[in-house]
């Protein structure tokens, strides 16, 4: 039998943190909810349960915290915080067991491997999209092997990133460098002309000096992409 190396990690803050902020949008989005029903935008049964589970489908976390009725007559919702349940789950906030086969490391190890594993999973959730690596169907080896690589060739590149920034003296995290570019977009223009054509440019917006500031550290010129112009038929509807 394989030996069982167990460490219990503790962070309460952190779980807690991202609690009450599931549980600050459930209530909002409830009441949201509760005001389609009552002013008659929602009033189909089979649809308001429809919206209720989907509600249920997008706060795991917290909604097990809270009883939703629907009333049919008058058509109300209501919710109830069943504090004895959130006060068992406030009490293993942040406690959670890691547990590997690997007997030769220390505790500090086990956690560092697995922040590593988890930085790594980050980096190829970034990268599938532009990647065109979805779906990923791991039942087949070679694809598993694929995902594998690709996930360690996203790591790299995330950590290269991190890097240049570093020996700028600039502490910051991939994280926070792609929550700041998020604002940089590109837009394509649609012009219909006389002739029955389209012309529509792809181009980068303009950007701004914390954008600039991003590409100087990285060596990448301001102006990312080029204006593509391309021109298209009028598709006939009929």
């Amino acid at each position: 039998m394989i030996g069982v190396n167990e460490i219990t990690i503790v962070n309460w803050e952190k779980d807690r943190a991202i609690r009450e902020k599931h549980q600050e949008r459930l209530i909002k989005d409830l009441g949201r909810l509760k005001t389609r029903i009552e002013k008659g935008h929602l009033r189909k049964a089979e649809k308001i349960h429809q919206a209720i589970g989907r509600l249920k489908e997008r706060y795991p976390r917290v909604v097990r915290y809270y009883e939703i009725q629907y009333l049919g007559q008058p058509p109300s919702l209501s919710w109830q915080e069943d504090m004895e349940k959130k006060g068992i789950a406030e009490k293993l906030d942040g406690s959670y067991v890691l547990r590997t086969d690997r007997q030769d490391l220390t505790a500090d190890e086990i956690w560092r491997t697995y922040m590593l594993l988890t930085r790594v999973e980050a980096a190829f959730r970034s990268m599938k999209s532009p990647l065109m690596e979805r779906p990923i169907f791991h039942h087949l080896k070679r694809r598993a092997q694929t995902h594998i690589f690709l996930c360690i060739l996203a790591y790299h590149l995330l950590a290269a990133i991190e890097k240049r920034f570093l020996d700028q003296g600039i502490h910051t995290s991939w994280w926070t460098i792609r929550q700041q570019l998020s604002t940089h977009q590109v837009a394509t223009i649609v012009l219909p002309t006389s002739n029955g054509m389209v012309l529509k440019i792809r181009k980068g917006g303009t950007p701004e000096p914390e954008h600039k500031k991003i590409y100087e550290v990285l060596k990448i010129p301001s102006q990312v992409i080029k204006p593509i112009k391309t021109w298209h038929e009028v598709e006939n509807s009929d």
